[in-house]
């Protein structure tokens, strides 16, 4: 840069030679000396500026990243706290004391995969612990009465849910802190819900960020007491009110930045922090001064390295222009970069979001409408088997409200296949035994026109996934592919082993980890999609189909079935080239747990008379017990029936002819159709058990799998089906889902 130079005063007469010589040299001498100090002492205050700002900017990246962690955490407390009120909300101290064993047990498989717990604990109102799952039996002189986390709620000052102070446990080596939950019973204090949660799973995690982005990381409650730190601390530390950080909170409650010494070490520091959603709990990570002075010192000495010699002053300027333009290159790729990774984390979130609205919307009716359906679809049958008009209209009648009550049916269970609430039979699956299989049926569906190309790979990894899905996914897939293809064309259906890399992940957004997967991809040779198109393909209900031609939950069914899955998808379209959606299914790496999947064999209609069995049946829905009595009546079986889980054990004390409980998973009266089962186990261990269900989220569908050792027929369900699953069950046939 070329600085224009002021206008000089004509020098006084006296002026010498010597003196009008001299003066350009001082002034170059001066200039040499003055002006790059002055560049130096700019440099160096914007380039401190620069530091400062870049490690702010780093710490609020880091406790963004460190909040989403702590939110996903601390949703799994509350999650425990709603599985201990719904074991034991209806049961007595006694009641628990006397199944410590089954408790303690139950409780110990549940935290076994949850590195974050500690324990859970039932605590009565006395302070006296009934049941954990890591101790067993619960020694009997154990008093927790003086701790702050029962007293606070014993005498009302606690909130509803109260996280305490880390404390030291009494009955081994270790510190925790807890989530607690009063207990009430007859809305009176009747003990608390304690989950005892470890801070080394947070420091752990805190320790695994890099030393020169953040220097101290922790988890902070609301009062200034520290939950976890990193690097650690005396248990019980607390901050000062009047620190940095105490002094932020009070100003800006919900996220910030501040500096100061720390009063807990004195240490002047940099912190970000962040508060989680509806809770007293902060993250906040920070980051040592000399750190940043350190760095910046570094960074300056290089500068001052090139700029000390008065002839590569220039050059040294030069390189230092190329070194902040290389910076900000970087920081601007970055920038870019992250923005893109925030927007493909919001399209992901927004998806999320559109899946829990109508995951609320179709549990919130699933259970109702399916008995509905369950009720029209039944007596329907029954009417068309009876019916002895000779007027054809009556038929046709009939067939139609069944065809409509099954398009009803399947409509609900694609909602609830997108919502990832669909129950799924999972099996151990080849993929390409699968896809050869269903060549015929593909066939059929998508006509002359379309040429169906398989690819299928040798040594193709097996995965566990519930198999009459995976087939309605491509089928779902080929129909789309056939209307894509108005003039024909080419359907290419390909599997392939495949590896999803961390650096892909992070990209895509997508909501998996990085492993080993098996790829079904399904493309075509059809018109393509546009990006808006691209973009809301997934969205449930949206359709690019003429009014009436589709129900826009077909690609919406496919997504909720690989996301339940635990696996990914993906579509890559081009106008005028063809659309491919590619699938992946994680590697079975052990498959001890599942059953291999084999092709179900055609079965015949069910007959009358040809079974003299009695069948218990619970159900307190008086349109569907009619329905289902009436079937299997004319079925040939004997059905006695009861509305509720105590009138059930009540009738099957007087009938030890029962070869067969058949009932509702959902019960009125307090005992669902699982505690029911098991309770008449005790009496009746061989006594075969099926369950029907509409929608259920627990009980004996978890994680949106079935339990391996159940029986389910799903509502709604037809004649046959229901014939068929029971003589299954009662021949003593491999559990699985009938729909």
């Amino acid at each position: 840069m070329v600085k224009a130079r002021e206008p000089q005063s004509p020098p006084p007469a006296a002026e010498s030679p010597v003196s009008r010589a001299e003066r350009p040299l001082k002034l170059l001498i001066a200039a040499a000396v003055v002006f790059p100090i002055a560049i130096f002492a700019v440099v160096a205050w914007i380039s401190y500026s620069q530091h400062i700002d870049e490690a702010r900017d780093r710490l609020q990246r880091t406790v963004d990243t460190m909040q989403e962690h702590a939110i996903k955490v601390f949703e799994t407390f509350a999650i425990s706290e709603r599985y201990m009120e719904e074991m034991f909300g209806n049961l007595s101290d006694a009641d628990i004391r006397g199944n410590e064993r089954e408790y303690s047990g139950r409780i110990r498989n549940f935290i076994r995969d949850l590195p974050q717990l500690r324990d859970l604990w039932v605590i009565d109102a006395d302070g006296r612990p009934l049941v954990s799952g890591t101790i067993y039996p619960m020694p009997p002189n154990v008093q927790l009465a003086d701790r702050d986390y029962f007293s606070g709620h014993k005498n009302g000052t606690a909130p509803d849910t109260h996280i305490s102070a880390p404390v030291q446990a009494r009955l081994d080596d270790t510190s925790f802190f807890a989530v607690t939950r009063k207990r009430l019973a007859n809305g009176k204090f009747n003990g608390i819900y304690l989950v005892s949660i470890a801070p080394e799973y947070f420091t752990t995690y805190y320790s695994k960020f890099p030393t020169a982005d953040v220097t101290v990381a922790g988890l902070v409650r609301a009062d200034g007491m520290a939950l976890a730190r990193y690097p650690a601390t005396q248990a019980g530390a607390r901050a000062a009110p009047d620190s940095p950080f105490m002094r932020a909170i009070v100003g800006n409650p919900q996220r910030g930045v501040t500096g100061g010494a720390s009063s807990f070490d004195g240490v002047p520091r940099i912190v970000a922090y962040r508060k989680l959603p509806d809770l007293p709990v902060y993250v906040n990570a920070g980051l040592d001064v000399t750190t940043v002075k350190t760095s910046w010192l570094s960074d300056m000495l290089t500068h001052l390295a090139f700029g000390l010699p008065a002839t590569l002053m220039m050059v040294g300027l030069g390189i230092f222009a190329l070194r902040r333009a290389r910076r900000e290159a970087v920081a601007n790729s970055q920038l870019r970069y992250e923005a893109a990774r925030r927007q493909s984390t919001e399209l992901a979130l927004r998806q999320a979001q559109k899946m829990e609205a109508v995951g609320r919307l179709t549990g919130g009716i699933a259970h109702d409408f399916n008995n509905l359906l369950t009720a029209i679809i039944g007596n329907v049958e029954l009417a068309m088997r009876r019916n002895t008009s000779e007027d054809a209209r009556v038929g046709n009648s009939l067939g139609a409200i069944r065809q409509a009550a099954t398009r009803a049916a399947t409509l609900v269970q694609r909602l609830l296949t997108f919502s990832r609430q669909h129950p799924q039979e999972v099996k151990i699956v080849n993929v390409n035994r699968l896809v050869t299989e269903m060549s015929e049926i593909l066939h059929r569906a998508i006509g002359e026109t379309v040429r169906v190309e398989t690819v299928l790979a040798s040594g193709l990894w097996k995965t566990a996934i519930d198999p009459n899905q995976l087939e309605s996914a491509i089928l779902n897939l080929a129909v789309n592919a056939r209307d894509a293809m108005p003039n024909g064309g080419r359907l290419t259906i390909e599997t392939s082993n495949a590896y999803l890399d961390e650096a892909y992940v992070r990209q895509s957004g997508a909501e998996v980890e990085a492993g080993q997967f098996v790829l079904v991809a399904v493309s075509d040779s059809g018109t393509g999609m546009t990006a808006d198109v691209r973009d809301r393909a997934f969205d449930p209900f949206f359709t690019t189909k003429a009014a009436g031609a589709g129900s826009g939950l077909g690609l919406s069914m496919v997504y909720g079935f690989v996301k339940q899955s635990h696996g990914h998808i993906q579509i890559y379209s081009e106008i005028g080239q063809g659309t491919a959606i590619k699938m992946y299914f994680p590697r079975l790496s052990d498959g001890a747990a599942f059953s291999e999947w084999e092709e179900e064999a055609e079965h015949v209609a069910p007959g009358s008379g040809e079974h003299s069995d009695v069948i218990l049946l619970v159900e307190d829905d008086a349109d569907v017990s009619r329905f289902v009595v009436e079937a299997l009546s004319d079925i040939g079986y004997r059905v006695t029936h009861a509305t509720t889980a105590a009138e059930a054990l009540e009738k099957i004390k007087a009938m030890p002819e029962v070869a067969l409980l058949f009932t509702d998973v959902v019960l009125p009266g307090g005992m669902n159709g699982r505690e029911l089962a098991n309770a008449i186990k005790r009496t009746h261990p061989n006594l075969p058990v099926l369950f029907a269900t509409g929608y259920t989220r627990n009980a004996i569908i978890h994680h949106g799998r079935l339990d391996s050792d159940v029986d389910l027929l799903t509502k709604p369900f037809t004649t046959e089906a229901m014939a068929k699953k029971v003589r299954d069950v009662l021949d003593g046939n491999k559990p699985g889902d009938t729909a």
